[in-house]
C-alpha cells in the first residue's frame, strides 16, 4: 500500500521511509488521536452528524514536524489555535477528516506500522467505526446507537476531552 504523498520523490530510499514511518508511529503514539465525534444535527436524516478524524497536536516550536507528517501522508490540513489559555505558544493540529483519506491512507499506514501504546486499541475502535460508516449505518438511529456502543469500550481521556462523544 502506498500511503506516501504522490509528490514524495525525495524519499526514494526505502530505509529513510522506514525511519520516517517509525518516527511517525512514535509521534502519534505520544501526540496523536483517533476519534469519531457524534453531534446532534436536526438537518440530517438521522438527526445526528458523525465526524471521524485523525489528529496530531503540537506547539508552534514543532511546526516543522507537523508539516513533515502532513507531507508524508499527502493529505489533511494544519489548523492553528492562537488561544494561550493553558499554553504559551500557538498550537497546531494536523487533522485528516476526509473519509477517503482515512480509509485509503491513514488506516493502511497504521495497519502496516502498528502503534505500540494504548492508542493501538483506540485505532482498532476507530477502524471499526469507519467500517460501520462505510456501510452507511450512521444514517440510521440504529447505526448511531452502534457507533455510540463503541464508546463504551473506549478509554482514552485525551480523545474524550477533544470531542463531546468520542468513539475511538
Amino acid at each position: 500500500m502506498n500511503y506516501q504523498s504522490k509528490n514524495d520523490t525525495s524519499r526514494d530510499n526505502q530505509q529513510e521511509r522506514l525511519r520516517t514511518a517509525n518516527w511517525i508511529v512514535g509521534f502519534v503514539d505520544g501526540e496523536g488521536c483517533f476519534s469519531v465525534s457524534i453531534f446532534k444535527n436536526r438537518t440530517t436524516k438521522s438527526g445526528w452528524q458523525v465526524l471521524p478524524e485523525f489528529v496530531v497536536t503540537q506547539g508552534e516550536k514543532s511546526l516543522s514536524a507537523m508539516k513533515e507528517i502532513q507531507d508524508f501522508f499527502g493529505c489533511g490540513r494544519l489548523f492553528i489555535n492562537r488561544r494561550h489559555d493553558n499554553h504559551r505558544e500557538n498550537l497546531y493540529r494536523y487533522c485528516v477528516r476526509a473519509r477517503k483519506d482515512l480509509v485509503e491512507i491513514i488506516i493502511p499506514f497504521f495497519e502496516d506500522n502498528p502503534l505500540r501504546t494504548a492508542k493501538k486499541k483506540d485505532f482498532e475502535l476507530f477502524k471499526d467505526a469507519i467500517r460501520l460508516m462505510n456501510d452507511n449505518v450512521h444514517f440510521t438511529q440504529e447505526g448511531i446507537k452502534r457507533l455510540m456502543e463503541l464508546k463504551r469500550f473506549y478509554s482514552s481521556s485525551e480523545t474524550t476531552r477533544q470531542s463531546p462523544i468520542a468513539v475511538g
